[in-house]
């Protein structure tokens, strides 16, 4: 069960965050990183560039965060703005400490910037360890503009 019950965390004195909406071309879990491919949103991947979407919970069917969006149907990506907050998926094994650069990871999950220049996208703002045995959402604001690691 995921930690959190909602992607979009506020703060609640700002607008509804910016949503595109596309088609899922795979099954997509609320919290992955997403990217737009042939008109449709994909899980991003380690080797991504460029804009990135996190997948909202699917809270015009009245779904949780656990329930993936099946294939073909409409995901709402939310665009990262750096004032907002956002529950990102974590992969198991994880440990991920507050202010963290993220990068994209494995199938639409953040992983630990590295040295070599991979694009940042967010920073924690929280610590976690995931230890759970499953991808878990972790509280991140989007990195201001598009950061690279440290070479």
């Amino acid at each position: 069960m995921a930690r959190y019950n909602k992607i979009f965390a506020g703060p609640y004195t700002e607008a509804t965050p910016q949503v595109a909406e596309r088609p899922a071309a795979a099954a997509i879990t609320p919290g992955q990183l997403i990217v737009i491919t042939a008109g449709q949103f994909t899980p991003a991947g380690a080797t991504t560039v460029g804009k990135v979407y996190v997948a909202q919970d699917n809270y015009l069917a009245m779904e949780g965060v656990d329930t993936p969006y099946a294939i073909g149907d409409t995901v709402l990506g939310l665009e990262l703005l750096d004032e907002q907050f956002f529950n990102v998926r974590v992969a198991t094994g994880v440990n991920v400490a507050r202010d963290a650069a993220l990068v994209p990871g494995a199938n639409g999950t953040v992983a630990l910037a590295t040295a070599g220049g991979k694009q940042v996208v967010a920073t924690a703002e929280e610590a976690f360890n995931n230890t759970s045995g499953s991808a878990q959402l972790v509280r991140v604001r989007a990195a201001k503009g598009y950061l690279t690691a440290a070479t």
